[in-house]
C-alpha cells in the first residue's frame, strides 16, 4: 500500500499539475473506450482481457521502476505519452511527435499512425527532396541532360549521402542506369572523316539532343585496342579545359571502341580554306591565344600533345578553338625518359626531333605553335617539306644553319605560359589573364570575332589591324 501511495506521488509530480492520478487515469480510460480506433497502441506487452484500461495502466506504471508519465501541450490540447526506458516498447496516446521528435506537420504522417524505426531511419537519412541538379553536380553531368523517368528516386535509396563520397563502382552503375557508355544511345548522322585506326561519325546523343563526334576504333582480335586510344581516353579523362575538346563517353564492343567527343563544326585547316586563306588578323590572335591557353594547361600537367597542326585543332560556330586528338600524346614523366622521334607531323616537327632526338620536353609543341602562326598569318605552311631531308633543307634556308652545337637551344624557346603575356595580346584586355580553366574566352562581352577578308558571307566587324606586323612575331615560338 505504501509502494502504491509513492508511485501515486511520483506520477503526480511529473504532470506538472495539481490534479490526481486517479483522476487523469479515469479522464484517459474515458478517452479510450470513446475512440475508435483506439489511439493507444502498445508495443511489446498487451494487456490482458480481463483487466479494465486504467488498472492495466496503474499495472504498468508499477513495473516500470524508472518511468515518466509526461504531459505536454499542443494547440491548447493536453495529451499524454508514456515513454519507456526498459524493453517492453512505446506507448504513444493520440500521438502528435513522432518518436524522432518530428511533429505530424514536419513529417508528413498522420497522427493515427505508428511510425516504424525502418520509416524514420529513412526519413533521417532523405531529409531533403534530391533534384535534377544534384545528381549532376553528384556524377558530373551536362546540365542539359535529360534523366530517365524514376531515376530520381531510384537514386535517392541506393546512393550514400551527399556529404560521403562515392565509389566508383556505384558511379559507373549510375552513369550506365542513365545511358551512358552504351551504343544505341547515339544516333549516327553522317560520315566526317577516316583515318587508318579510326573512323569519325556526326551523331547526336538521345540524353541531351547534342550534335557529337562518334570516334570509332576498330579492335584487332588479337591486338586489341591500339595503344594510341588508350593514351587518348586516360590523358582526356583528366583534362577539363575551355580549349580542349571534351571527351563525354566511352562505348566498348567486341568489335570496336567508341569515344564520344563534343562536336565542333570544323578544324583550323578547314576555316582557312574556307576564307580562301586569308584571315583577319584579330581573329590570328584570338586563335592563337587559346591555342597558347589550352597548350599551357596541359604544360602545367606534364602533358605533351606532339602532333599539333591546323587539322587537329577543331573550331565551332562561336570562334572557340580546342586542341584535339591526343593519340599521339604521352604524359611526361620524372625523371626525364627517352620518346620516339617518329612524332608530329613533317611540317611541324622540329629540327632537334627531325635529327634524330628522343630526349625532348615542352618546347616541342611550341615549334609546331610558331608554324601554324606564320600559317594563319600568310595562308600557306612555313616549311611544307615532302622528307625529313627536305624539311630539315627548307628550316637551314629560311632559319640559317646553325653554327654551334648549342645555337638553337631548345630550353631558349618561349614557353607557352610566357607567350600568353607578350605585349601581343595586350590589345585583348586584361580580363583574358585572368579567365578560370572552364571559362570560353568568348564569355568576355569584348571578345568576337571580326570579318575575315577571304570569307564573303561571314557577318562579323571589320578588322582594323594590318597583318604586317603580325607576320614578325611568328619566330619568338620557333
Amino acid at each position: 500500500m505504501d509502494r502504491m501511495k509513492i508511485i501515486k506521488r511520483r506520477l503526480s509530480m511529473s504532470l506538472r499539475s495539481a490534479r490526481p492520478v486517479d483522476e487523469t487515469l479515469s479522464e484517459l480510460a474515458e478517452q479510450i473506450n470513446l475512440e475508435e480506433p483506439p489511439p493507444m497502441v502498445v508495443c511489446a506487452v498487451h494487456p490482458p482481457a480481463s483487466h479494465s484500461a486504467p488498472a492495466f495502466l496503474r499495472q504498468y506504471a508499477g513495473q516500470l521502476g524508472r518511468t515518466a508519465l509526461r504531459r505536454e501541450l499542443e494547440r491548447d490540447r493536453p495529451y499524454l505519452s508514456l515513454h519507456r526506458t526498459g524493453s517492453l516498447g512505446i506507448v504513444h496516446e493520440n500521438v502528435k511527435m513522432g518518436s524522432d521528435g518530428e511533429s505530424d506537420q514536419a513529417s508528413g504522417t498522420s497522427s493515427d499512425e505508428v511510425q516504424s524505426p525502418v520509416r524514420v531511419r529513412m526519413r533521417n537519412n532523405h531529409h531533403r527532396r534530391i533534384s535534377n541538379e544534384d545528381i549532376n553536380k553528384r556524377l558530373s553531368l551536362p546540365a542539359d541532360i535529360r534523366l530517365p523517368e524514376g531515376y530520381l528516386e531510384k537514386f535517392a535509396m541506393n546512393s550514400p549521402p551527399f556529404d560521403k563520397p562515392m565509389s566508383r563502382r556505384l558511379r559507373r552503375a549510375s552513369l550506365s542506369e542513365i545511358g551512358f557508355g552504351k551504343l544505341e544511345t547515339y544516333i549516327k548522322l553522317d560520315k566526317l572523316g577516316e583515318g587508318t585506326y579510326a573512323t569519325v561519325f556526326k551523331g547526336r546523343s538521345k540524353l541531351t539532343d547534342n550534335l557529337v563526334a562518334l570516334k570509332e576504333i576498330r579492335l584487332e582480335h588479337e591486338e586489341g585496342a591500339p595503344c594510341t586510344a588508350i593514351r587518348e581516353v586516360s590523358l582526356l579523362k583528366d583534362l577539363k579545359h575551355a580549349n580542349i575538346v571534351t571527351l563525354h563517353d566511352i562505348i566498348h564492343t567486341d568489335k570496336c571502341l567508341t569515344l564520344v567527343f563534343e562536336y565542333l563544326e570544323k578544324d583550323l585547316k578547314q576555316y582557312m580554306d574556307d576564307c580562301g586563306s586569308i584571315m583577319s588578323v584579330h581573329n590570328v590572335k584570338l586563335f592563337l591565344f587559346q591555342l597558347l591557353r589550352g597548350l599551357a594547361y596541359c604544360h602545367k600537367r606534364k602533358v605533351l600533345h606532339r602532333d599539333l597542326k591546323p587539322q587537329n585543332l577543331l573550331i565551332n560556330e562561336k570562334g572557340e578553338l580546342k586542341l584535339a586528338d591526343f593519340g599521339l600524346a604521352r604524359a611526361k614523366s620524372v625523371p626525364t625518359k627517352t620518346y620516339s622521334n617518329e612524332v608530329v607531323t613533317l611540317w611541324y616537327r622540329p629540327p632537334d626531333v627531325l635529327l634524330g632526338s628522343t630526349e625532348y620536353s615542352t618546347p616541342i609543341d611550341m615549334w609546331g605553335v610558331g608554324c601554324i602562326f606564320y600559317e594563319m598569318v600568310t595562308g600557306r605552311p612555313l616549311f611544307p617539306g615532302s622528307t625529313v631531308e627536305d624539311e630539315l633543307h627548307l628550316i637551314f634556308r629560311i632559319l640559317g644553319e646553325p653554327q654551334r652545337c648549342n645555337e638553337w637551344d631548345v630550353h631558349k624557346r618561349i614557353s607557352a605560359e610566357d607567350a600568353l603575356r607578350v605585349p601581343y595580346f595586350k590589345s585583348l584586355g586584361e580580363q583574358v589573364q585572368s579567365l578560370v580553366d572552364t571559362a570560353s574566352l568568348f564569355s568576355i562581352k569584348e571578345i568576337q570575332l571580326h570579318k575575315d577578308p577571304g570569307k564573303r558571307s561571314a557577318v562579323y566587324p571589320e578588322s582594323g589591324e594590318r597583318s604586317g606586323t603580325t607576320t614578325r612575331r611568328f619566330k619568338q615560338c620557333l
